[in-house]
């Protein structure tokens, strides 16, 4: 008889396969449900809906480091994306390029996500703009936030305002409230509450004209594609059966061979009838697995220590199951 897990995570090209039943992983039958990140992680890190589940990096690695041992992470990463060149800013700010963010208020669903980590990272490091540099204000609640499950305190010299409760991100940006957002969510779920559509808006637009270019030129200096969500694990159900890490991570990564078959499929449509370059077709976007992502997770950690979310820089080896760390 198979081990029953229950698994929550994002529904996405990457883990479908897991969900529609193409790909089972060995010895185990998964109760997969789709479940939004910013729901799951709350869920996850308050209340432990789950046996296995994505978790934000950034907030893992701050449980690890404040002592939390309720997970095992398994080095499936199923999101990956250039996080600094969403930044939207208002079109009457003034703000026209990143060093004109010193000194305004920039929203963010959870200063401790990992989408605000490498946003900040990539600012600070790039552009010179620190953390303190800006007056941040953040939209979910206290109750409803990834802080409220692990203690987080805002670091020494950064201040952070609470959205009010009748407020949002996306109505605080439309009515001149705030200049900028990092990271902006107006999908329904239980912890964000932005419900406009700031892409097209009259009096919203991205920092970076050209989005894309600039997210070229940071990978290509920096050889950086930033991982968002890990896979944990409940620490006494990998203990008790510790083979399910490698079975795991076994399916993920057929499913990740499916996703990326389906992409060049569908690239290699768009490549022949003229709409792109043939270029960057033979590169996989997705990679699981420690050794292939070491210097962007051990980035991740140092952005951590230097923004004052961990006291300390995490080492991979207190993140991910011993089995994977050679993976």
């Amino acid at each position: 008889m198979n081990l029953v897990i229950s698994i929550g995570m994002a529904a996405n090209p990457r883990t479908w396969p897991i969900f529609d039943g193409r790909v089972k992983a060995d010895g185990i039958d998964l109760v997969p449900s789709p479940v939004f990140p910013s729901e799951l992680f709350w869920r996850q890190l308050k209340f432990g809906d789950f046996d296995v589940s994505e978790m934000s990096m950034s907030s893992l690695m701050m449980a690890v480091a404040a002592g939390d041992a309720r997970w095992v992470g398994i080095p499936i990463f199923t999101t990956r994306k250039l996080f600094h060149t969403e930044i939207l800013v208002r079109r009457d700010s003034g703000v026209e390029k990143p060093a004109d963010l010193k000194g305004r208020r920039v929203g963010v669903p959870e200063y401790q996500q990992t989408a605000a980590l490498w946003t900040r990272g990539a600012l600070e490091h790039e552009f010179g703009v620190r953390a303190r540099d800006m007056e941040w204000w953040m939209e979910r609640t206290p109750t409803h936030s990834h802080r409220s499950a692990i203690g987080f305190e805002p670091p020494a010299g950064v201040t952070i305002h609470q959205v009010p409760a009748e407020k949002s991100l996306g109505g605080m940006i439309v009515a001149g409230e705030i200049d900028a957002i990092v990271h902006y969510i107006s999908n329904r779920n239980l912890v964000d509450r932005s419900r406009i559509d700031l892409h097209g808006h009259p009096d919203v637009r991205p920092l970076f004209p050209d989005p894309i270019a600039e997210g070229v030129r940071y990978w290509k200096k920096t050889g950086l594609l930033p991982i968002n969500h890990g896979m944990v694990a409940k620490r006494e159900i990998a203990e008790k059966h510790p083979w399910i890490v490698l079975n795991l991570l076994k399916a993920f990564d057929e499913a990740n061979a499916i996703a990326e078959r389906e992409r060049l499929e569908h690239a290699q449509y768009h490549v022949a009838t003229g709409l792109a370059s043939a270029e960057p077709l033979a590169t996989p976007l997705v990679r699981h697995g420690v050794r292939a992502n070491r210097l962007v997770l051990e980035t991740a950690a140092q952005y951590s220590q230097e923004q004052g979310l961990t006291p300390r820089r995490v080492k991979l080896d207190e993140l991910f199951a011993p089995s994977a760390l050679e993976q």
